[in-house]
């Protein structure tokens, strides 16, 4: 595919700053690998230096964008990660685009309900007794649709997903490979001596347009469900215990776990390693740094950091008066010795 200048400032909304309109490209790449028919984009202000001397033919860059080497023809937008992303949707075509499948080898109960006209079921997938599987969603091989569990329109289960019973997926989800939604929840009693498993009857709701990451546990709930709210984004290896509920447009990233019958709020941002102890409440737009550990409440609006959790800058203050233990230490040393030197 080729493309002019010109279109790409059109496809992406953007101005032209420097570089003849109906100059062609036919490529995308990384600032530091682009040569001059290909197209790349400043999204981090980490990468200035390579901006600066790379060889690409065209940049999409942000408003504050640093100066911009000659060699380069220059398009200004809003958001140059997002537009460049409609880039390289024009660029890439699907290897496998979309047309209603059933694999000889896939094995679908008589009584599941599918629309064989407008779904893509690939080998090795098992789809049980009474599930529901809405019009274009696709499921990648070796994937299990427990009995009744539902799934919506227009949704990607990538290989080797198990969904268990009853579970309800909305539309638009992603889950990738090997992600399980429905495990049984971690829940046992200790009575005489030995620990006695409870029954874990509930399910698991995923809304609208959340992805979930591979290798991702979200378990079913002791009774009731396990929500993941609409536009929630999930990482690659999280845990999610039962019955926790996550609102709306939040980001979980990888190596969290979040113990059961906690809830997270709307917008809320929970970074690596994260861990969030049972019965707990994150309030809306909280902001979680890496590694942090909740071991009580937190309100919504601010960012924490520690373990405990704490506000960030309360946190920052306190290691950086740690740092200074060691020169404290000897400050005192110093002093303790002079008393002996000097009794009075």
């Amino acid at each position: 595919m080729v493309v002019t200048l010109q279109h790409l400032a059109a496809i992406t909304g953007g101005v032209i700053l420097q570089g003849e309109p109906e100059s062609t490209y036919s490529g995308i790449s990384s600032l530091d690998f682009a040569q001059s028919h290909e197209i790349s984009f400043l999204g981090n202000s980490k990468y200035n230096h390579q901006f600066l001397q790379t060889k690409a033919g065209v940049v999409i860059v942000d408003a504050n964008h640093p100066p911009a080497p000659d060699t380069a023809a220059i398009i200004v937008v809003e958001n140059s990660t997002l537009s460049f992303s409609k880039v390289i949707e024009l660029f890439t075509e699907k290897a496998d685009a979309f047309c209603p499948l059933i694999h000889p080898s896939a094995i679908i109960d008589p009584s599941a309900d599918l629309d064989c006209d407008s779904v893509r079921i690939h080998a090795g997938v098992v789809i049980m007794a009474g599930a529901v599987i809405g019009k274009n969603t696709e499921i990648f091989p070796n994937c299990v649709i427990g009995a009744h569990a539902q799934i919506g329109k227009n949704c990607l289960i990538h290989a080797n997903v198990s969904i268990r019973e009853k579970c309800v997926l909305g539309d638009r989800v992603i889950i990738q490979p090997g992600a399980v939604i429905g495990a049984d929840g971690y829940g046992y009693q200790f009575s005489q001596g030995r620990h006695v498993k409870i029954p874990q009857v509930g399910i698991v709701e995923i809304e609208n347009d959340v992805e979930i990451g591979a290798n991702t546990c979200i378990d079913r709930a002791r009774f009731g469900k396990t929500l993941i709210g609409e536009g929630t984004k999930i990482d690659n290896l999280v845990q999610i215990g039962h019955n926790v509920q996550i609102g709306k447009h939040s980001i979980i990233i990888a190596l969290t776990g979040v113990a059961g019958s906690s809830k997270i709020g709307n917008y809320v941002t929970v970074a690596a390693q994260v861990g969030i102890a049972g019965h707990l409440s994150v309030g809306d737009k909280a902001v979680l740094a890496a590694r942090v550990g909740v071991t009580q409440d937190l309100e919504g609006g601010i960012a924490y950091l520690g373990n405990p959790a704490q506000p960030m800058r309360k946190e920052l203050k306190q290691q950086a008066f740690i740092r200074r233990l060691p020169e404290l230490f000897s400050q005192i040393k110093k002093l303790n010795e002079g008393d002996e030197q000097n009794p009075s």
